[in-house]
């Protein structure tokens, strides 16, 4: 072996020294691009958050989601009047506060019950929540053990996460055992004795009617119950009790309030994401209104409300109405005057008309505006005049990422089918037969054609099927697997809608004519949040005062703004007597008020307020007889609070020409159409009519 010495200034040198100098280039370009991919993600930030306002504003809440905010002025003022009057809450409703706690002779449950109730329930969101409430009711009236409610929506074969089961796919089975601990016994499961029975369909088995009255589960489902020690409750429609039980079960009532806005909370992973979503809502530090559109293609098909679409989505609606008239849901013709239910006030404000409303009540463009619901009958085409009213118009998708979305349902088993296909044994070829050749051709029967593909009616796209078939299709396991994901979406919008700061909803009314999700909504803000801006709308009242401007739908005048306000605000209160008389007494939940509540103060105490009376006289009128709080409730800042109200009441004297002033309904007409474009901008309007909503004086 020989070692060979290279000299300084010999070719080796060379080498190494060309070696040496492309690394340094390396690392020079290496340097060159982070630095370049660094200045391109701080150029991305500054281009997204620098409009219109300071980059400080988001730098707690920078997050990569397709939401880009704009908005007029970097700050919306706290101390105005208009701020109060749109954003503020309803004074006449701030003395009614939540208090669902046992009144009377309620005492724990017994040790030993009667037996197991296993539940299973049917349905969507809001029948899911509503049956929760009163299958644990009948727990309590039967004195028996109730297993955790089986939810019929997440157990079907759709490839779903394993991870969650049933109730605790949508809801926390421990929170829900240990907040009605003292309520009703509850188990997670049936003893293994019982399950075997069960499997073999051993166990009696009721399917529960409707608005089924404690006689019936007293006097047949009790008996039956003491001798099985078990029995199985079948709930199809969304209730198994009545609403309005009678007086001597008041507290069972209350019981139902403890179960639906105490007991009942979403799993960690959807209240987690839920959360994130109203921290972004917030981020900007302005206020929002959380819009709740009711438009499902069975609500549309069960009142008739066809030909509001005017296109291929009238066929659909109408073929869903066919389909509920030969199983018994709707009684009545297949024919409907669409717009004679309109003018009844039957059918859904169209989202055209909700951002009417909101712009001439004085709402501007740049309002951030949450759009909730599970499904949009029509699709994203039916909110473009909306999006064409306000800029700043976003939903659950545009304010999270898919990742997120995908972590909430978990590991899902893949739906695609990837079994090997064999390919069919090889035959082989005959050669033909020369005298075929020569005989007549004969006709061959053509193959079946291929089945029509069934598009989702909230994108473009026909159902073959309508022309041919009167039955509506089998769900595919995709669809299945969409139907459970719709209960998680509805949680999150549910939780953003009740903690937005004004909601309001486009229907109250789902495909069977019992209150729906925006029912649940109002119900639970009027029991936690009583006083919190709920718009009401008496959609017969809207109806026709839309109506007298549909031939200038964008240039409603002075007279029609002032009377369209007028009524909004009145219906603050108004609605609620409305809800009172029509939802209460189809589900309690949409109305949980006066049973669930208390007065935080005494009449006799304030009585030296001007409008005090009034205002205990007009809250009894329209909700009853309220039980006053208990004294530890009371707090010493009761006067500070009157004082705070006498004080926002002086400030109303103040110049705030802008309070009523109407802005065009787009941002790009800065100047008022001719013929009766909106301007308001008298003082005396201003300050009067500001007064009596903060007030509370009626006209």
């Amino acid at each position: 072996m020989k070692w060979v010495l290279t000299t300084k200034g010999g070719a080796g040198g060379g080498e190494v020294k060309a070696g040496v100098f492309k690394s340094k280039l390396k690392w020079v370009g290496l340097f060159g691009l982070v630095l370049s991919a660094f200045s391109l993600f701080t150029h991305f930030l500054l281009a997204r958050y620098s409009d219109g306002f300071d980059v400080s504003e988001y730098q707690s809440s920078i997050t990569i989601f397709s939401w880009r905010p704009i908005f007029e002025n970097a700050d919306l003022p706290k101390s105005t009047t208009l701020r109060r009057r749109l954003w503020g809450p309803v004074r006449r409703l701030e003395h009614i506060h939540p208090y669902a706690n046992p009144r009377g002779n309620y005492v724990a449950p017994d040790l030993e019950t009667n037996g197991y109730i296993f539940v299973r329930i049917r349905g969507g969101f809001h029948e899911i929540r509503n049956s929760i409430s009163d299958v644990v009711v009948v727990a309590r009236l039967l004195n028996a053990t109730l297993v955790i409610p089986e939810i019929q929506s997440t157990t079907s074969s759709k490839g779903i996460s394993t991870q969650f089961k049933s109730f605790a796919y949508l809801y926390n089975e421990d929170q829900f055992m240990e907040s009605l601990a003292e309520d009703v016994k509850i188990v997670k499961t049936l003893p293994k004795n019982l399950k075997g029975a069960r499997r073999k369909r051993e166990i009696p088995s009721f399917k529960v009617p409707n608005s089924a009255s404690p006689y019936f589960y007293l006097h047949h489902v009790l008996p039956v119950l003491n001798k099985h020690s078990v029995v199985e409750l079948v709930v199809p429609d969304g209730g198994c009790l009545p609403a309005l039980l009678p007086p001597h079960l008041e507290e069972y009532q209350r019981l139902r309030c403890r179960v639906s806005f105490h007991a009942l909370k979403f799993r960690d992973e959807v209240q987690e994401l839920a959360t994130k979503i109203l921290y972004r809502l917030r981020a900007s530090g302005r206020p929002f209104i959380a819009y709740d559109p009711g438009m499902t293609r069975d609500a549309l098909a069960y009142h008739g409300c066809a030909e509001l679409f005017q296109d291929v989505h009238t066929e659909l609606i109408q073929h869903k109405r066919a389909w509920m008239i030969k199983r018994g849901i709707v009684k009545g013709n297949l024919t409907v005057d669409s717009a004679e239910q309109r003018l009844n006030g039957l059918c859904p404000l169209m989202p055209e008309e909700i951002g009417i409303l909101l712009r001439a009540y004085g709402y501007s463009w740049d309002t951030i505006i949450y759009v909730s619901g599970g499904e949009v009958f029509g699709g994203q085409k039916k909110l473009i005049p909306l999006h064409a009213m306000f800029e700043n118009v976003v939903d659950r998708t545009s304010l999270s990422m898919p990742w997120e979305l995908n972590r909430m349902y978990g590991r899902e088993a893949n739906l695609i089918d990837k079994s090997p296909k064999t390919s069919p044994p090889f035959k082989e070829e005959k050669k033909p037969n020369n005298a075929l050749r020569t005989s007549i051709a004969r006709p061959r029967p053509l193959p079946p054609p291929p089945p029509r593909a069934k598009y989702p009616y909230n994108i473009e796209g026909w159902w073959g099927w309508v022309a041919e078939s009167d039955n509506e299709p089998e769900s595919t396991v995709i669809e299945l697997r969409t139907n459970a994901h719709k209960l998680l979406w509805e949680a999150i919008d549910y939780t953003i809608c009740l903690e937005a700061d004004v909601f309001v909803p486009g229907f109250d009314r789902d495909g069977k004519g019992h209150p729906n999700f925006a029912s649940l909504v109002m119900g639970h803000r009027l029991y936690k949040f009583a006083a919190s801006k709920t718009l009401r709308l008496d959609r017969k009242e809207i109806t026709r005062l839309l109506e007298e401007i549909h031939d200038h739908f964008y240039q409603a005048n002075h007279t029609w703004v002032t009377s369209l306000r007028s009524h909004m605000r009145k219906n603050l209160l108004d609605g609620l007597k409305e809800d009172f008389t029509k939802s209460k007494r189809l589900s309690f939940l949409s109305f949980p008020v006066p049973e669930c509540s208390c007065l935080r103060e005494n009449p006799s105490k304030v009585s030296s307020h001007a409008s005090s009376p009034s205002v205990y006289s007009q809250l009894h009128d329209v909700l009853g007889a309220i039980h006053q709080c208990p004294s530890w409730m009371d707090s010493s800042d009761v006067v500070s609070r009157l004082e705070e109200v006498k004080e926002s009441e002086e400030d109303l004297d103040e110049d705030d020409s802008d309070s009523l002033a109407a802005t065009p309904l787009f941002r790009q007409s800065s100047e008022t159409p001719e013929g009766g474009g909106v301007e308001m901008g008298n003082k005396e309007d201003t300050q009067i009519e500001d007064q009596e909503e903060l007030e509370g004086v009626e006209r």
